[in-house]
């Protein structure tokens, strides 16, 4: 098994008194978000079995009878309530009441819940880095009182080898934003690309209520956040020892994890409510992996189909499902890494996204945001969240705003020329802003060995396509592969060659090419 590093403080939430009083699941909490119109958001909690529950919100009452199954080790059972299409977006208060044994009427409440869209956002370290960590956190802290409709939460970090229904701890109780709740301590909360995300989401759709759900941990492979039934789909069906090698929490202890364990206990409790979408940033663990494209895959179409399962077909069976494209890991540019290849599977092996392979998925492109010397996590997640979120409009919401930078639509080679045409779509004009970054291989099956590549230089561009010419040492000689951006860490900070004309925060993402 794998070791993770653990907070000794943590704010442990199965405190349950086996009485027979009903009680809400442990993060249907006041000031929560609850998915707004055209779906149906769900209720739950515990108390006896088969006993009549009776919902009230808004001035209407729902009834249901808790299950006659016994869900937890102190014999209580599940309740659930699915209301109808709620557009308004409150604050409302909700009403739980169910008879005791002794015929006493027990009502419990919540406070303070908005309508709005829930999203979930989970990973390693890069998604774990909070605000106050990034590059302008003073500003945003203190601007976050400004955005009271954005609700956050954050879970504890703590595995189960088995799924579990409710949270095995909380580190932030849903919250309104405030300086507090967005700039609490380093590693724990809040989540600065769930945060930014979020934020510039809520303020593009005119200040709705938008809920974030944040649940990650550093250092964690895709494995651990895989159902098994996805790992199994990828013909992985042993454990390994996945040693993570560094601590995100200032105190802490040895916890082994293994595959699976934190999808259950960290993704698989919030499959019983409804959500918007989810986003992701993860990989660095993976680096190297060449099944990483499979189970990137399988991990979304099983999120997707737990959660629509669980919610009776409620959450959308194809839910947006956005990431972050790996950004940077060494200070060295001349490295090459096991990031591109990474990269590359993260668009299952496509290079781009959206796509045909997954649908539904959107990404922000972050090889250019290098930040010396925090190289692997670079403080640069404004941009990040600008990126996502664009994308997030783009694909999740429908809106028709420019979210991609330059995708290459065709290369042009003759094989007795000296140059390459590469013709680009997605955007109306393209930015140069650099003639390097493209490399070829002209040594046939040489071309797995990374230091026989050679530059090719962008020398002119007409309209929507570029000219490469070839390096001298390829004169005569058939190209085998094509390359761009093919490094950990590529060029500095916002100097790729290409770039969207019109929007010069959106980069061409990475490339390859081969041609026999």
């Amino acid at each position: 098994m794998g070791i993770v590093r653990n907070g000794l403080l943590l704010v442990l939430v199965l405190i349950i008194e086996c009485n027979g009083v009903p009680r809400f699941a442990n993060y249907i909490q006041d000031h929560m978000v609850l998915q707004r119109a055209p779906q149906r958001a769900i209720v739950w909690g515990y108390g006896d079995a088969g006993k009549l529950t009776i919902l009230r919100m808004n001035n209407k009452i729902y009834r249901t009878i808790s299950s006659l199954e016994v869900a937890n080790e102190v014999g209580e059972s599940i309740w659930s309530v699915t209301l109808d299409p709620v557009s308004e977006e409150g604050p409302f208060d909700i009403q739980v009441l169910q008879p005791l044994a002794n015929g006493t009427l027990v009502t419990i409440t919540i406070h303070d819940v908005l309508f709005g869209d829930v999203w979930l956002c989970s990973g390693q370290s890069n998604m774990q880095f909070t605000v106050d960590m990034m590059f302008n956190a003073t500003e945003e802290i203190q601007n976050a009182g400004n955005f009271s409709k954005i609700r956050l939460f954050t879970t504890s970090l703590i595995p189960s080898a088995s799924p579990v229904e409710e949270l095995l701890g909380i580190n932030l109780n849903w919250s309104a934003a405030s300086p507090k709740t967005v700039g609490g301590p380093s590693w724990n909360y809040m989540s600065a690309v769930c945060w930014l995300y979020g934020r510039m989401i809520h303020q593009s759709l005119n200040g709705r209520p938008i809920g974030l759900i944040a649940t990650s941990w550093g250092g964690t492979p895709i494995e651990f956040w895989m159902p098994p039934k996805a790992l199994q789909d990828c013909n992985d069906t042993t454990s390994k020892n996945l040693p993570i090698q560094q601590p995100y929490n200032e105190l802490f202890q040895d916890v082994p994890v293994n595959h699976s364990n934190l999808f259950n206990s960290m993704i698989y409790p919030f499959t019983r409510t409804v959500i918007y979408g989810s986003i992701w940033y993860q990989g660095e663990a993976n680096s190297g992996n060449p099944t990483y494209a499979c189970k990137f895959a399988k991990m979304i179409q099983y999120w997707r189909q737990i959660w629509n399962n669980r919610t009776n077909g409620i959450t959308d069976i194809q839910f947006p499902f956005g990431f972050v494209q790996l950004s940077t890991s060494t200070n060295n540019s001349a490295v090459v890494g096991g990031f591109p290849m990474l990269r590359w599977q993260q668009t299952f092996n496509i290079g781009y996204v959206p796509n045909d392979v997954v649908p539904k998925v959107f990404m922000a492109v972050a090889l250019d945001l290098r930040d010396d010397p925090n190289n692997i996590h670079p403080r640069t997640k404004l941009d990040v969240g600008y990126r996502l979120s664009r994308s997030g409009l783009a694909v999740a919401y429908g809106q028709k705003v420019e979210f991609q930078g330059p995708i290459v639509q065709n290369v042009y080679y003759n094989v007795e020329g000296t140059t390459i045409n590469i013709t680009y779509t997605a955007v109306s004009d393209i930015e140069i802003r650099n003639p390097d970054g493209f490399e070829v291989c002209c040594h046939d099956s040489q071309c797995s060995n990374d230091a026989i590549y050679v530059p090719a230089t962008i020398t002119s561009k007409s309209g929507l396509t570029i000219t490469l010419t070839l390096d001298r040492r390829c004169f005569g000689k058939p190209v085998y592969s094509l390359r761009y951006l093919w490094r950990e860490t590529p060029c500095p900070f916002k100097q790729a060659a290409i770039y969207s004309a019109t929007d010069s925060n959106l980069p061409s993402p990475p490339y390859m090419k081969l041609f026999y």
